[in-house]
């Protein structure tokens, strides 16, 4: 009789903290927790370390960008983790500690964040996938890595299309870091990737992981809309993989201090006066014939006013409500969409070979591709499924 293909997965729905170590020392909690759950992986959200700036405007328009803004960028730039990388990403060279060390005596390359996840992992004995916002030279990018308890970083990847205003900030990853990995745990062997927010809106991106053989597919996210949930669906029962989605939830209150300072007139004032009601402007005014003026409302200036006057956009409001989901092979939710909780954690026990079952009927890696007729390839990327 065969071996029980069966793991226990979790996502958690975690928000970044303050700083940098805060956070690590909040994703240690969650492992440990996870560990006395019997999880054997646990996929964080999207820029979970160095945080993702929502709401940050960076002070940029078409045309023009504010020294205000750029104090934002520094000071985002400086929360970001270095994991000891090269700007054009040392792939295989990185994972294999093969770059040059900096410091005294040989020491880490990077900030030691590689390193503290590394004994997290190792620790806990819980396998950590986790996104991270990665500095490098001067650029920043949205990242994903992969932690084994028992060999360290196996991989790591960059997002290779920021979405929208993500493009200001963050930098183009390279192709060559969607390369699945392979681990064994528990006598059951996984190839998984992750596809970052919206690069699962990239059908050639989602089949360049699909044609790796991928069985758990993981997508961190910052997507809180309820569209989310059926791309997820879609790409579980597209892929016949076992789908992990992490998205943080977060309310205004805990965003970073140079977010959530007001911006007015284009300039940063953290600890400026709160923002006035609009006057009246005298050309929504009209004259009746007896030589009285009546002041015409105008709805948007009303509406600012108001949120103003009874608070609307307080500290309890929402930013992100998470949304986090597990999905099975055939596309069936096993957990979430979780919403409104900002330190949630979905387990599912798994049983990986309801992939195989659903390859029955459909493999768009293999023969449903039709790859004879059909090519796909990718700068830098080897399609064929890891060893």
């Amino acid at each position: 009789m065969s071996q029980p293909q069966t793991l226990r997965l979790g996502v958690s729905q975690s928000h970044t903290l303050a700083s940098t170590s805060l956070t690590l020392q909040a994703l240690e909690r969650s492992a440990l927790a996870a560990r006395r759950q019997s999880i054997d992986l646990l996929l964080f959200p999207e820029a979970y370390l160095g945080g993702y700036p929502r709401t940050a405007t960076f002070g940029a328009a078409v045309g023009g960008r504010t020294p205000e803004g750029r104090e934002q960028f520094l000071r985002y730039f400086k929360g970001a983790v270095d994991l000891g990388d090269t700007p054009e990403g040392a792939g295989r060279r990185w994972v294999e500690r093969e770059l040059e060390r900096s410091g005294e005596g040989g020491g880490v390359r990077g900030d030691g964040t590689r390193e503290e996840l590394e004994r997290i992992a190792r620790e806990s004995g819980v396998f950590i996938v986790t996104g991270v916002v990665e500095r490098c030279g001067g650029t920043l990018y949205c990242a994903v890595v992969y932690v084994c308890p028992r060999l360290g970083c196996v991989g790591k990847r960059r997002k290779v299309m920021p979405t929208g205003s993500e493009r200001l900030i963050w930098g183009q990853g390279q192709p060559s870091s969607l390369r699945a990995v392979t681990t064994t745990i528990r006598g059951v062997k996984l190839t998984l990737a992750a596809a970052i927010c919206w690069e699962n809106y990239m059908p050639l991106l989602r089949q360049s992981l699909y044609s790796q053989n991928v069985n758990l597919y993981l997508a961190p996210t910052a997507d809180a809309r309820d569209t989310w949930l059926p791309l997820m669906r879609t790409v579980a029962c597209e892929g016949r993989c076992v789908v992990l989605s992490a998205n943080q939830c977060m309310k205004k209150a805990n965003l970073p201090s140079w977010i959530t300072a007001v911006e007015s007139g284009g300039a940063i004032q953290a600890n400026g006066p709160a923002p006035r009601p609009f006057a009246r402007p005298r050309r929504k005014s009209t004259i009746s014939d007896d030589g009285n003026e009546i002041v015409l409302p105008s709805p948007i200036q009303d509406a600012f006013n108001e949120e103003i006057s009874q608070g609307k956009k307080g500290a309890d409001e929402y930013v992100s409500r998470g949304g986090s989901c597990i999905i099975s092979p055939l596309g069936d939710v096993l957990a979430g969409p979780l919403w409104d909780e900002e330190n949630g954690l979905l387990t599912v026990d798994v049983d990986f070979d309801d992939c195989l079952r659903g390859r029955l009927d459909l493999d768009v890696g293999g023969s449903y591709s039709r790859n004879d007729s059909f090519k796909l390839t990718v700068d830098g990327l080897d399609l064929s499924p890891p060893p």
